[in-house]
């Protein structure tokens, strides 16, 4: 899928894994990360996104 904001995403995204398919394909992080039921790596504290743990969770514990 082709995302006409990918050059902008990819400049603001802040997941720290850049091999992904999806880096800066927001439409297409979210749905990948929805269907595994977890949150995308942009809305964990960066020190908690380094981990790769995108479960639910993980984000509620790093909310406290």
């Amino acid at each position: 899928m082709n995302c006409p904001q990918h050059e902008k995403n990819s400049k603001n995204c802040t997941c720290t894994y850049t091999s992904c398919s999806r880096y800066g394909n927001c439409c297409a992080c979210i749905t990948y990360h929805r269907e595994l039921n977890e949150l995308p790596g942009c809305l964990f504290p960066p020190e908690v996104e380094k981990t790769y743990d995108r479960s639910v969770k993980k984000y509620i514990e790093s909310q406290s």
